[in-house]
């Protein structure tokens, strides 16, 4: 590389005799630059002692900003190997072995994680995908606007300095105040995951949509009529047998997808022993209780590996099991009704004893009620007033556990009740009425990210605390049902203050339990 002109160097000496207008300018030229010819005082030679120009990094040049000073840092010519003591190369993650000149060959191990808090506390997960870090990201997008540019320019007064300020980008009014479409380049994975959801969100009215059109072919109605029939006959949901739970369908990779989406997470405080049964109460209920159907619904998130010799029950209520068709789904999926017959028949039958030892059952406790009360970076409970899975724990010895969903309130915005009490009001009514409510909610779309029922893109995490040990009593008393729920309340307020600062760095308020 040739060395650069002398003219750059004599106009970059010009500050240095305005910075010191004391030193004549005699003395400011009898002193050595700092480089001549553009080259250090003491720059790289060769072996024959002649100077190496490649060596030598020359002063870079900014358009329209002078002559940067320092040198340009040279190219890096290897490529940073990660650690394997990172968190994203743990042992049992998808490692790639390199065969041959151009093939890969991926080898997949099921490991644990071991989180712990500032108590000392431990938590015990699934390793998910390798991607999950990458879907933690949130379909949220700031908008930064261009900084301004300065340019100096000569004048007969002297160097002058001309501002130039930009406005905001053209399509900045419609990124902030209109509809967000998504890209046509999302990759194919997120298509798929997004497919997922958008049916389980759906199942119920793409279900009945089926058998409507099915009604609507005649010569099918020698089959109908006796299925409408089973249907409204049928004790299935509440027999505790599970004979149509389906482990097949619970463990396909569409489930996976499904999950992956938030993307959620289940995690463990502490192992549970198979020669017990247990009953699971789940909060928040949020919106749909996506959070609660992935853990114990589906083994997408590992339920039988970090509770092994457990069959967990997830359950609904009892309307569900009277549609047509998407009963039958449900039931495949290991759902069943929660009913005081079906948690007694669950948690008395069936198991290594015969008498439901092993199994366990989850109830989103806060019910439809607490539904109304799901507000994104919140947690609002409606417990004080639910003692009755208390009883029935009781009755059956089952232990009661208590889980929390972080992030649940978070995958949907709602109309706050303190702003619209007069809805708030009509939606009680509506639920004293019809047995169910429906609260106003929108997240994202199918194409956007603003509008729709799609839930947002935000992670979930549920973990599963510490056991509260339950005598089985046929008839309890009020003074240990109150006991029992004390501690259970105590567990459930333990979680949250252990782990609210890993996976609720966003929220707004602390846990409440306003009933």
């Amino acid at each position: 590389m040739a060395p650069p002109p002398a003219s750059l160097h004599e106009e970059s000496e010009a500050p240095e005799r305005l910075d010191n207008p004391s030193k004549s300018f005699a003395e400011a030229t009898l002193e050595p630059p700092s480089e001549s010819n553009g080259l250090p005082n003491n720059p790289p030679r060769s072996k024959d002692g002649s100077i190496d120009y490649k060596a030598v990094q020359s002063p870079g040049e900014y358009e329209g900003a002078g002559i940067l000073d320092a040198p340009e840092s040279p190219t890096r010519s290897h490529k940073r190997s990660s650690s394997r003591s990172s968190r994203g190369s743990l042992n049992g993650a998808k490692v790639l072995k390199k065969k041959g000149a151009g093939s890969d060959e991926k080898v997949e191990n099921i490991v644990y994680e071991k989180y712990e808090d500032g108590n000392g506390g431990q938590l015990t997960s699934v390793k998910p995908t390798d991607d999950y870090e990458k879907n933690l990201k949130t379909d949220e997008k700031e908008y930064k606007p261009i900084a301004a540019h300065g340019k100096k320019e000569k004048t007969s007064k002297g160097e002058q300095e001309l501002e130039l300020t930009s406005g905001r980008v053209a399509s900045a009014g419609w990124e902030q105040s209109g509809i967000r479409f998504a890209p046509l380049n999302v990759p194919f994975k997120r298509r798929l995951q997004t497919c997922a959801v958008l049916f389980h969100t759906l199942s119920m009215a793409i279900t009945l949509g089926w058998f409507f059109w099915l009604c609507a072919i005649p010569f099918l109605w020698p089959l109908l009529i006796p299925y409408l029939l089973y249907v409204l006959l049928s004790k299935a949901p509440t027999s505790g047998e599970l004979s149509h739970r389906s482990e097949w369908l619970r463990r396909q990779k569409i489930w996976s997808l499904f999950a992956s989406y938030f993307p959620a997470r289940l995690h463990r405080t502490t192992e549970l022993v198979p020669t017990r049964k247990y009953l699971f109460g789940y909060h928040p209920h949020g919106i749909i209780s996506h959070g609660a159907f992935a853990a114990f619904s589906t083994e997408a998130l590992g339920f039988s590996q970090l509770f092994p010799g457990i069959k967990n029950t997830l359950l609904t209520l009892e309307s569900n099991f009277r549609l047509p068709l998407y009963r039958d789904y449900v039931l495949r999926m290991g759902l069943a009704s929660v009913s005081r017959e079906s948690c007694e028949n669950i948690l008395s039958k069936g198991g290594a004893d015969g008498e439901g030892m092993g199994r366990a059952i989850t109830i989103v406790v806060g019910g439809a009620r607490e539904s109304l009360e799901t507000q994104p970076g919140t947690l609002r409970l409606i417990l004080n007033t639910r003692k009755g899975f208390v009883k029935l724990a009781i009755r059956t010895g089952a232990d009661l556990v208590p889980v929390l969903g972080f992030g649940e309130n978070d995958i949907y915005d709602t109309i706050a009740t303190a702003e619209h009490p007069w809805i708030h009001r009509g939606q009680l009514l509506f639920k004293k009425v019809m047995g169910f409510t429906v609260p106003l909610f929108h997240a994202r779309g199918i194409f956007n990210y603003d509008v729709g029922i799609m839930p947002y893109r935000r992670p979930m995490n549920i973990v599963v605390g510490r056991p509260v040990e339950v005598v089985k009593m046929t008839k309890p008393t009020p003074e240990y049902i109150d006991e029992l729920h004390g501690k259970y309340c105590a567990e459930l307020r333990l979680l949250w203050e252990s782990w609210k600062d890993t996976f609720a760095k966003e929220r707004i308020k602390e846990l409440e339990i306003i009933e």
